[in-house]
């Protein structure tokens, strides 16, 4: 089985847009509602690609489960987002004009698509997520990021996604030299805060201004 690749979209039509955002849902969520959450983030002139999982789920079981059983949905997944990337590179967005926001089950499927494919992005933004897999293959992660800035954002505790596992994510994509910036909220609870959204506006979606006066 496999996912059936239907991506919504808003903002600025891909083909007019030098930007574009990948927003990826977690389980039971849909592309509209990550999609609504744009309107808080500094992404104006960006086209928006969410794609929509098949039964509302990227794969069956936990993120830490081992990586076998979670096939064939997981390669699907995986594939889903490049293909997303692809509609952006394909409309002549450049890459490191490419962004990413994943929450739950769709920030873990994006830290496990940029890991295996690093280069230069815009930047990302996962809120409570982490690399996927029982154990972590470091092999399975190969690039260089280039000091793309990544901003992980969880809650500890949390009953789907153990802040050591983000921990050890932010370790690998440092080392895999992205611009890390974790922040953990004790006791959060499995949802987005506004902290967050102002943390991924100030370090991921920074504004023309702010990046003109950085030069």
């Amino acid at each position: 089985m496999s996912h059936t690749l239907d991506i919504k979209t808003a903002g600025k039509p891909v083909g007019q847009a030098e930007k574009a955002l990948i927003m990826i849902h977690g389980r039971g969520g849909s592309a509209q509602d990550i999609l609504s959450l744009s309107e808080h983030l500094n992404v104006e002139a960006y086209a928006l690609l969410a794609p929509q999982a098949t039964n509302g789920s990227w794969y069956p079981l936990s993120f830490l489960a081992p990586l076998e059983q979670n096939e064939p949905w997981l390669s699907s997944a995986i594939e889903t987002v490049g293909a997303t990337v692809k509609t952006a590179l394909d409309a002549g967005i450049k890459t490191e004009h490419i962004y990413f926001f994943g929450f739950s089950q769709g920030a873990c499927l994006s830290l496990e698509f940029l890991a295996r494919n690093a280069q230069k992005y815009g930047g990302a933004m996962a809120i409570i997520g982490g690399v996927i897999g029982d154990k972590i293959n470091r092999d399975n992660y190969i690039g260089d990021f280039a000091q793309t800035p990544v901003l992980l954002a969880t809650s500890n505790p949390d009953f789907h996604v153990p802040v050591e596992r983000v921990y050890a994510t932010a370790n690998i994509l440092k080392e895999m030299n992205a611009d890390v910036t974790e922040k953990v909220y004790a006791n959060f609870g499995h949802s987005i805060n506004e902290e967050e959204i102002e943390l991924a506006n100030s370090i991921v979606f920074k504004s023309l201004i702010a990046a003109t006066s950085n030069l």
